[in-house]
């Protein structure tokens, strides 16, 4: 018996190397939710970090990411999170903890996770990972094999990316 039920070819992956702190990546944003409103399911939109010596909350911030991530609430902190970059520079961890709990998060367990050190490993990845690949500030994307920078001017990458990800979506034929 064949199989008529049509093949769902796997979706494009986007990675955007990012950085909690930066407001560039607070303005990529809305080329995000632009970009996941056109392709749904068939862009993966992952977020990759890149926590920048120049911020010294950065590499903490990501690690809550990561916790919200596995609360099942990683997009929705890390808006909030960005916008509120320059509170975090201000005022610290505390503000990571006050997302958390204002998005309805396990808040003690972002405390317990911070201090564990927990999802420190995956943060380390992502950051070897992008200095490998030429990645050397924030936001950076990837899709198709190609590295666009979107830390001097975000001006027409939406574009780019979205030509990228149609050629790549017809070539699977999605």
């Amino acid at each position: 018996m064949s199989d008529t039920s049509p093949a769902h070819p796997e979706p494009v992956v986007l990675d955007i190397w990012c950085e909690l702190q930066c407001t560039d990546c607070r303005g990529a944003l809305d080329d995000v939710r632009a970009l996941r409103a056109r392709y749904g399911d068939r862009l993966e939109i992952r977020l990759r970090h890149f926590p920048l010596e120049k911020h010294k909350h950065s590499f903490a911030a990501a690690q809550a990411a990561e916790e919200a991530m596995e609360q099942g609430q990683g997009w929705p902190y890390i808006e909030a999170v960005l916008a509120r970059a320059e509170e975090l520079d201000r005022r610290g961890e505390a503000v990571l903890i006050d997302v958390a709990r204002e998005l309805g998060l396990d808040a003690e367990e972002f405390d317990v996770a911070l201090i564990d050190g927990r999802h420190i490993l995956i943060v380390d990845a992502d950051q070897a990972e992008g200095k490998a690949i030429g990645v050397t500030g924030t936001p950076t994307y990837v899709i198709g094999g190609e590295r666009l920078d979107g830390g001097k001017s975000q001006e027409g990458l939406r574009e780019r990316i979205e030509g990228i990800a149609n050629r790549l979506l017809a070539d699977a034929g999605a």
